[in-house]
């Protein structure tokens, strides 16, 4: 039994044709590691991974390292500081105020609260990097 997938992966073409003995079973291609525009992604494991390529430690310090740089950023913010890490970029906390929507199944007039969202602002040596 043949079971098409229709796929625009770089792996199998438009449609390909792959046999399988039932659905459960079927082989398929590796994801790859983009997102769906085709930008690629790095979380926090292959971050780590980099560090401890880099620098030659061991991944399990990387990611800790990782992990408490990202927890250290997250606490600060949470206080409502202001993060500014001198060749990268600042994280500031903006306030968003309580304001009028509408909900769009009804029309009806509901109320958003205040929240608190984290922004961020790359600095020179950052855009100069990312511009060429």
């Amino acid at each position: 039994m043949f079971l098409n997938y229709r796929q625009s992966s770089p792996f199998w073409g438009k449609t390909s044709a792959i046999p399988v003995t039932n659905a459960k079973t079927a082989v398929k291609p590796p994801p790859p590691k983009s997102n769906q525009k085709g930008r690629f992604l790095m979380n926090n494991a292959e971050l780590a991974e980099k560090i401890a390529a880099d620098h030659g430690v061991t991944k399990a310090d990387a990611r800790k390292l990782v992990d408490g740089v990202f927890a250290a950023i997250a606490d600060a913010a949470a206080a409502g500081e202001e993060i500014s890490i001198n060749g990268f970029g600042k994280f500031k906390v903006k306030a968003t105020p309580e304001r009028e929507g509408r909900n769009p199944g009804t029309g009806a007039t509901i109320t958003i609260k205040a929240s608190k969202k984290l922004g961020f602002t790359p600095a020179k040596a950052v855009k100069d990097k990312l511009n060429g």
